[in-house]
């Protein structure tokens, strides 16, 4: 799938730029050279995940920012520091987590009237899916407890184009083809931002603790109904 959706395009995926060892660090290295799609030719350049190789919690986002772009580092501009937040609510440090996004490169168009800001622009599916090998590097090398989808696209990278994001928010969810655990989809960090009317909004990034009830051990799982902050790990 992913080989056809890009050939239909004209590139070769991630996969030709994957490298085949090497850690986390080996990876973003060469995902600097990374020409699998046309977000390349417009980004100021590769923004790789960060963290530690142990880290309990994955975090996945849809692709990076106009802050991300220019300082190369995910999870750095606004929706960032609401991210942080959340976690920090949540009693999760972020240096416990790794982060990243379905698609590194940033995806813009010009601001309307002009102008030099740049405008987030939705990756296309085709776009997500080939840049889809680096974030099953990223995960080759990871064992987390949970991975956390920031989003639909990130959750539509992970399951398919059929996934859609209101019919899930705050489920945990088995990811068949990633680690062994559940996984939690909440909304990107930019939509309460975005969203401050809504009801919905002020709840989207605030987990709370919850046991998942299965006959062998499994993560915690966190529902966004809640404003209430509570801590992930297990005691």
């Amino acid at each position: 799938m992913v080989v056809q959706l890009a050939g239909r395009h004209g590139y070769p995926t991630a996969a030709a730029f994957v490298p085949d060892g090497g850690d986390l660090a080996a990876l973003a290295r060469a995902a600097l050279g990374c020409q699998g799609c046309d977000l390349y030719e417009h980004a100021t350049q590769t923004v790789f995940g960060e963290g530690t190789a142990s880290a309990d919690i994955v975090l996945v986002g849809e692709q990076p920012g106009d802050q991300e772009d220019k300082q190369g580092k995910p999870f750095v501009g606004p929706a960032g520091r609401l991210l942080d937040t959340a976690l920090n609510d949540a009693g999760i440090a972020r240096d416990r987590a790794y982060v990243t996004n379905a698609v590194k490169h940033f995806r813009w168009k010009p601001a309307p009237g002009g102008g030099k800001r740049r405008v987030h622009a939705k990756p296309d599916l085709w776009q997500v899916s080939a840049c889809r090998p680096w974030l099953d590097a990223e995960f080759a090398r990871l064992s987390p407890r949970v991975v956390v989808t920031l989003g639909a696209t990130a959750g539509q990278a992970l399951f398919g184009s059929s996934f859609r994001i209101g019919t899930v928010r705050g489920e945990s969810l088995s990811w068949q083809s990633g680690p062994d655990g559940n996984e939690l989809t909440v909304y990107r960090p930019c939509i309460p931002r975005r969203s401050s009317g809504s009801r919905a909004a002020p709840n989207a990034t605030r987990p709370t603790r919850a046991s998942s009830r299965t006959s062998k051990p499994r993560p915690r799982c966190y529902r966004t109904a809640s404003t209430k902050p509570g801590n992930i790990w297990p005691s």
